[in-house]
């Protein structure tokens, strides 16, 4: 377990666990730990971070709690439900007894025991460890009356159940927001949180991104995937990849016994990297050898 007092304990925290950050997200993930603020990251897909959180959780060796959102998701998916079905046992139960006492029976149907509890309401319980990571990914993929909801956890922490009251967190938990920026997030929503923009690594920082997750590819063969994939990053592509399908690729190469890229066997292997038909279609026939050709061009004067 990693000790984060320092900005500089941050950056090392996070590279012993496999990723690898720049001095600013150090800065600002280490403004958010010492302040309690929850932290919001915006950024293209696939540039790291929902990988933060992981790194994070694993760093301080505290609980990853992930909530995946998606459009309708509401309160009761985010933060609890009853289980209907136990509740209806326990009752067939009491009747056939005949030993129902309607109040005792209602205060033991809406507590703990049949009490589901999701993530936001996880995140709210004390733990041992200490508090736990919550992660609330892909936050733009819900709508309006979701995040108006999550303004009350984020500015206090705590959750009302309406049949038991007001849940608040013993010590907040260290929140970690989502979003890639497919609509706008409100700004209310915004303000409660500490902001940074994820952009795709530079070359030397993708290599260390690389070597860090891939350490049995050859430098070599490195260089030329990282090369080839920011080359494609200024094409006009429906979706840019990002770190994640850097690596997807090289572990591919890997699996296949390359030690260097060839027209070849890029195409036969986009699928890994570009997600997209008309994206692969476009790198057909001689577009793929002239970017390998720019990069080795790169690489030599480099």
């Amino acid at each position: 377990m990693q000790s984060m007092q320092s900005i500089d304990d941050v950056q090392s925290g996070l590279e012993a666990e496999g990723y690898v950050c720049g001095r600013a997200l150090s800065t600002v993930v280490f403004l958010a730990l010492k302040l309690g603020r929850p932290l919001f990251l915006e950024g293209e897909a696939g540039v790291g971070k929902t990988e933060i959180a992981k790194a994070i959780s694993a760093a301080l060796g505290r609980r990853l709690i992930r909530l995946q959102c998606y459009e309708g998701l509401d309160a009761s998916s985010a933060v609890y439900e009853w289980n209907f079905a136990a509740q209806m046992v326990a009752i067939r139960t009491a009747e056939a007894s005949g030993t129902a006492d309607r109040d005792a029976l209602n205060a033991e149907l809406f507590g703990p025991e049949y009490l589901v509890e999701r993530p936001l309401l996880q995140a709210m319980q004390p733990d041992p460890a200490g508090p736990p990571v919550l992660l609330i990914d892909e936050l733009d993929r819900t709508d309006e009356p979701f995040e108006a909801f999550l303004l009350e956890a984020l500015s206090d922490f705590q959750v009302t159940i309406p049949e038991i009251g007001t849940i608040k967190a013993p010590e907040p938990p260290i929140v970690i927001v989502t979003s890639n920026r497919t609509r706008e997030v409100h700004d209310a929503l915004k303000r409660r949180c500490l902001y940074h923009w994820v952009d795709y690594p530079d070359f030397d920082r993708e290599i260390a991104i690389l070597q860090s997750r891939a350490p049995e590819a050859a430098e070599a063969l490195s260089r030329e995937v990282v090369g080839f994939v920011q080359k494609l990053r200024t094409e006009d592509l429906f979706k840019k990849p990002g770190v994640a399908e850097t690596i997807d690729w090289a572990k591919c190469l890997l699996a296949l016994d390359m030690i260097t890229l060839s027209p070849e066997v890029i195409a036969d292997t986009l699928g890994a990297v570009l997600k997209y038909q008309d994206d692969i279609q476009k790198l057909q026939g001689s577009e793929a050898k002239r970017l390998l050709d720019e990069v080795r061009s790169d690489l030599a004067v480099a």
